[in-house]
């Protein structure tokens, strides 16, 4: 079957990132609008000059929350998939089989051989290493870079308010062992670890028709695996 061609077959082929990402370009641009309202009530009760939005978006106010919510998303989401290769949910979409399971499955994959597909050629020595664990380590990479922008943009904001309050400022390894620092760490941290424990466990039980993220329908609940 021949494949579509022109934006029909692009919005094919790539619909679920192109709704997911235009959907993180809107919320992100709620939050950006939301939080320059927001900041400048702030500055106007302080008696400070409102910030146009060009400004906000450059402010540590911003760059802050961005930072900091990024910084759980990719700790969750490397940890999450460096976890699945060690560790299993019997009857969980998101694990992988348990070993007798994957044992109950050979024979039957050995009875319907499936024709050989084309596979990709992975570089060798330690390229091959970088590539079979690129996936999370580029996820642990992006979360090193959203808590160092955390950091820099956290204490920047705090020398701020502390500049409103008359008070001196405070150096960056300073804000890092601060409890405010970690306090709005560990409330991102703890929530992403929440949402994948409840999916993990949610889908032992509950279903969703068509996504691979769930069983199928039919599948019993001690069934590992989609």
């Amino acid at each position: 079957m021949a494949q579509k061609t022109g934006l029909t077959g692009i919005w094919r082929r790539n619909s679920l990132s192109i709704v997911v990402l235009a959907l993180f370009a809107l919320f992100w641009t709620c939050q950006a609008v939301a939080g320059w309202l927001s900041h400048n009530e702030m500055r106007i009760e302080h008696g400070l000059t409102p910030l146009d939005i060009s400004r906000y978006l450059w402010s540590s106010h911003f760059i802050e929350a961005t930072s900091e919510n990024w910084e759980s998303e990719f700790l969750q989401m490397g940890l999450f998939i460096l976890l699945t290769v060690f560790l299993r949910q019997k009857g969980s979409a998101e694990s992988n089989p348990l070993p007798e399971e994957e044992q109950k499955e050979k024979p039957g994959e050995a009875a319907k051989p499936k024709p050989p597909a084309a596979k990709r050629q992975p570089p060798r020595g330690f390229g091959r290493w970088l590539y079979e664990h690129s996936l999370s380590l580029v996820f642990f990479l992006l979360f090193a870079f959203a808590f160092i922008v955390h950091a820099i943009s956290g204490a920047a904001l705090e020398n701020n308010e502390r500049l409103a309050h008359h008070e001196p400022p405070q150096a960056l390894f300073g804000f890092m062992s601060s409890s405010q620092f970690w306090f709005e760490s560990f409330q991102n941290w703890q929530s992403e670890f929440l949402a994948v424990g409840a999916i993990v466990l949610l889908s032992i039980w509950l279903r969703e028709r068509g996504s691979p993220q769930s069983k199928p329908v039919d599948a019993p609940d001690d069934k590992t695996g989609g």
